[in-house]
């Protein structure tokens, strides 16, 4: 089975990595970038269309046509930013892109990496936890072929990625320590990556994939299923 995908957020740690992933994998024929700069990443397999506005896609349209699935990296840290603000970039945003994209490929898998502790009941005490659990609900109402809500923690980038803040270089030394006493709490990015490839190819019995789901599914091999 071969697909072909559309990944958000390639200038982000989590749409690099997974832009990564799909590249690597024999089962991905093509994967189109939707940016709002330019990457530099290149690859055969790789296409990009520079979009400024995710609420206007119209010229885009027959571009954006004949995929298998979306992997919608794309996000901000809600350090600093209000409620308001948080919540037009992080449900807005991803609802009018997933709305059009649908009406595109109405036989589509959507992929969304939201985060740990993501608040589905909407509202917990932490703002950004309960915009994204806002954002899983709204997702799932869509009439996709499946939608897919990922949950990763701390992530330790695949070797050769560009786009690590400082802090993640931390993490990745920390990483075998942190993966012996929480190992519920972390990943490795290319796991994050498998995952939501095998998503596509295998399928999974949940909507909402916790870190350990996420563990599970990359660890499938789709050939012997």
């Amino acid at each position: 089975m071969e697909i072909k995908v559309i990944v958000t957020g390639a200038t982000g740690l989590v749409g690099e990595g997974v832009i990564m992933e799909c590249l690597n994998h024999p089962d991905v024929k093509e994967v189109m970038m939707i940016n709002r700069k330019s990457s530099r990443l290149d690859h055969p397999k790789l296409r990009e269309c520079i979009v400024t506005d995710f609420f206007n896609l119209k010229e885009f349209l027959n571009e954006l046509k004949g995929y298998d699935a979306c992997f919608y990296c794309a996000g901000v840290s809600s350090r600093g930013m209000s409620e308001s603000a948080y919540s037009f970039v992080t449900y807005d945003t991803t609802l009018a892109f997933a709305n059009t994209l649908l009406s595109q490929n109405p036989n589509m898998i959507f992929g969304h990496i939201s985060g740990n502790l993501t608040d589905s009941t909407e509202t917990g005490r932490l703002m950004w936890a309960r915009v994204k659990g806002k954002t899983e609900n709204a997702l799932m109402k869509l009439p996709f072929k499946k939608v897919y809500n990922f949950r990763p923690g701390f992530m330790k980038p695949t070797k050769g990625q560009k786009n690590i803040k400082s802090y993640y270089k931390f993490i990745s030394f920390l990483y075998p320590f942190l993966k012996l006493i929480a190992p519920n709490q972390v990943s490795t990015m290319h796991q994050v990556g498998l995952a939501m490839i095998n998503s596509v190819l295998t399928g999974y019995p949940r909507p909402i994939l916790e870190i350990k789901d996420i563990k599970h599914l990359a660890a499938q091999n789709h050939h012997n299923q």
